[in-house]
């Protein structure tokens, strides 16, 4: 499913109106669609009026598009209309004609009206403003909006939190962009809060949301969702996000290249099962990883390769780990590494050197820590002893003749995930990416994508889309930025983005489970980009199905290993 910009979307209106999908059709089918959520999704419309507010422009109209339906349909619906000119309102006149009770905002004196109105209402659909806003929210809006806050709030916690039990309702005919079902959700509290498009106050380009808006309950959105609906802090106003078709054409988004990741989509990225299969025949992962103090970061890794069904997994860690590993790890072969004090020294890169072309998928990083001999190991390893010049008051990747001679021809490494401890150690040289081999699938928390990109973490996380989408291209790699709805970009300008935001997986070891998935599928011969792309989503799903089980505190990364399979049976399933 794509996912748009505000221009991206304009634009797909705009051609869908040339090719006879007019403007008129396409607000008939978003407010026909809002009025079926409002009925399908909701439960408190039984308990009082449905109350609609109606902006100013098309999102208004599609707001009173909405309450006609909903009148038509039987239920008790008020329309609110705040700067909306009543002139000329077609949308306006058929509401009104099947008994929507409307009041202007303009003939409301201090609101008391709105209040009353708030007030008594079982669901509230916020259609003031839409996709194209961007500046602060103004008066009279803004007011409307803080009112609507403070009465809502006051409402649920009069009602101490609790709410009637949700009824059983079917989906609608749209697609909802998240993970295969995971069964029934938490009754919402009342009143309900549908947003259209997005709540009022959000950009739909960079998440920014003003601290008027009306954090939703369900949000409908048209189209395609949008990109401001995955970044935060607006993403964490839409409640569940749903996408309403409304006839655009599917061939005016072809050159959008940014992606949401469905079920549908997995299901065609996992790799192939024969019958006759052997261990051969899902390959080899090699995974180095593993210090004294991080000893549990290999061990996730490594048993994360395992359970997506990598034909074979190696762990190759410092000498010292290997019988405290080796009793935990039963599936995997091992190769020891030459240490210092538990921490991999660089005369690895030679036993490594000699291993490497058995393997189809090489996994560096985890645990391995910053202290300086696994640093220059991972910078040796990873850029075939390029990194000799640091110590001479400069980084330059070219060689003396001298420094080709001792280093000799290094053995390309297959494609190879690069993660942790082994980005931090590519962050502490300039000019790193030149000489990194390619194939490579690059998996920072924004924290080490900031070292690597010499900029803040704030300004990581403030376009995160946009900036792992521009490294990706600048390093030529795959960039996998994890958080909140973590983002996948390829050299080639794609991106996908994920469509889980779990604070269960804010934990140790999850980022090592997910390295290690990337690897096993890169091992089962998935190009890097639809590696990570597929890894990401399984590791996603398996945190929903933890926090199914257990919740969202006190789950550890080790409870996502043996939901691994479970995940990829339920994306098989589709």
């Amino acid at each position: 499913m794509k996912v748009v910009t505000t221009e991206e979307m304009r634009r797909i209106e705009r051609e869908a109106d040339a090719r006879g999908v007019t403007y008129a059709q396409m607000m008939e089918n978003a407010g026909r669609s809002v009025a079926e959520v409002v009925q399908e999704q909701t439960t408190w419309y039984q308990a009082g009026p449905i109350l609609v507010l109606c902006g100013p422009g098309n999102n208004g109209g599609d707001g009173l598009v909405a309450a006609r339906h909903l009148a038509q349909w039987g239920h008790l619906v008020r329309a609110y209309c705040v700067k909306r000119k009543a002139e000329g309102d077609e949308n306006r006149r058929r509401a009104v004609e099947v008994g929507v009770e409307l009041l202007d905002e303009m003939d409301d004196p201090n609101h008391a009206r709105l209040r009353a109105w708030l007030s008594e209402a079982g669901v509230i659909v916020d259609a003031l403003l839409g996709t194209g806003v961007t500046a602060p929210l103004r008066d009279p809006i803004k007011s409307v909006l803080e009112l609507a806050q403070e009465i809502v709030r006051d409402r649920r916690t009069q009602r101490g939190g609790s709410s009637a039990e949700a009824a059983s309702r079917p989906s609608p005919a749209f697609v909802v962009p998240s993970a295969p079902e995971m069964g029934p959700a938490s009754p919402p509290p009342q009143p309900e809060i549908v947003a259209v498009d997005c709540p009022s106050g959000l950009n739909c380009d960079t998440g920014e949301l003003d601290p008027a808006a009306l954090p939703a309950d369900v949000t409908v959105t048209f189209a395609y969702p949008k990109v401001g609906h995955f970044l935060f802090p607006g993403a964490g106003a839409l409640g569940k996000l749903l996408v309403a078709d409304i006839q655009t054409p599917p061939e005016l988004a072809d050159d959008v290249q940014v992606d949401l990741a469905t079920p549908e989509a997995m299901r065609a990225l996992l790799p192939a099962r024969p019958p006759n299969a052997h261990k051969g025949t899902f390959g080899r992962a090699l995974i180095v990883a593993g210090s004294v103090n991080y000893t549990g970061a290999a061990y996730l890794a490594g048993a994360a390769a395992t359970r997506v069904g990598a034909g074979l997994v190696a762990m190759a860690v410092p000498r010292s780990l290997h019988p405290i590993l080796a009793a935990a790890l039963h599936e995997t072969i091992w190769l020891v590494l030459p240490q210092e004090m538990g921490v991999v020294t660089p005369d690895a890169c030679q036993v490594l050197d000699e291993h490497l072309e058995n393997y189809r998928a090489l996994l560096i990083g985890p645990g391995l820590s910053q202290e300086k001999e696994a640093v220059t190991f991972v910078q040796e390893f990873l850029l075939g002893g390029r990194a000799a010049h640091r110590g001479r008051g400069h980084i330059g990747f070219l060689l003396q003749e001298e420094d080709e001679r001792e280093v000799g021809k290094r053995p390309d490494l297959p494609p190879t995930v690069v993660d942790a401890d082994a980005l931090n150690a590519l962050a502490k040289l300039d000019h790193w990416a030149d000489s990194l081999p390619p194939h490579c699938v690059l998996t920072p928390h924004p924290g080490e994508m900031a070292r690597l990109c010499r900029l803040s973490t704030k300004e990581i996380n403030a376009d995160r889309l946009g900036i792992a989408r521009a490294r990706a291209q600048e390093w030529g790699q795959v960039v996998l930025l994890k958080g909140a709805y973590t983002i996948v970009a390829a050299p080639d300008g794609r991106a996908v983005i994920l469509p889980f935001a779990n604070p269960g997986l804010a934990t140790g070891g999850t980022g090592d489970v997910l390295a290690g998935a990337i690897v096993g599928l890169l091992a089962q011969g998935l190009a890097p980009f639809d590696a990570a792309v597929l890894g990401g989503y399984l590791h996603g799903l398996a945190g929903e199905l933890t926090r199914q089980d257990l919740g969202e505190a006190g789950m550890i990364a080790g409870d996502l290993l043996s939901r691994l399979p479970e995940a990829i049976r339920r994306v098989e399933s589709l």
